[in-house]
C-alpha cells in the first residue's frame, strides 16, 4: 500500500523571480489526469478519501493545514507556500483548513472526475470500517 508522503519542494531564489521546479517523477508515480487548484477560501474543504484516486497537492501560494488520517488517527499538517507539498493514496482521509485568503492549492490526480462520485467515501465512521 502506498503511504502519504510529506515534501518541502526545492526553492530557486534568483535575482529576478523565485522559482520551485518540480519533477513529477521524484514525488509521484501516477500520470496526471486531472489538474485543479482550490482559491479564495470560504470554509474547511470537504472531508473524505478516495477508494482509488491519488492526489499531489502543492500549496502555491499562502498557507493552510492538510488533516489527514492514514489509519493511525487524525492529524494536522501546517503547510506554507510555495515550497509545502503532500502526496495522499488511495485510503487516506483528507481535507485542508485554515486556508488563508491568497491562499492557492494546486492538486494534481491521478483520475479523471467522474460525476457520481463513487471513488469517494465521505462518512467519517465508514473510512475507519474500510482501513481497519
Amino acid at each position: 500500500m502506498k503511504t502519504f508522503q510529506q515534501f518541502t519542494l526545492k526553492k530557486i531564489d534568483t535575482p529576478k523571480f523565485v522559482m520551485s521546479p518540480i519533477e513529477l517523477k521524484d514525488y509521484i508515480n501516477f500520470e496526471v489526469k486531472r489538474v485543479y487548484f482550490i482559491t479564495e477560501p470560504k470554509d474547511v474543504t470537504g472531508a473524505h478519501c478516495h477508494k482509488v484516486e491519488e492526489e499531489f497537492f502543492i500549496l502555491q501560494k499562502g498557507a493552510c493545514t492538510a488533516v489527514i488520517d492514514q489509519g493511525k488517527g487524525l492529524e494536522e499538517i501546517k503547510m506554507v507556500g510555495p515550497t509545502s507539498a503532500i502526496y495522499v493514496p488511495a485510503f487516506v482521509w483528507h481535507h485542508f483548513k485554515d486556508i488563508s485568503p491568497d491562499a492557492v492549492l494546486l492538486a494534481l490526480s491521478s483520475t479523471n472526475y467522474n460525476p457520481d462520485r463513487n471513488d469517494y467515501v465521505e462518512d467519517y465512521d465508514e473510512f475507519k470500517a474500510l482501513i481497519s
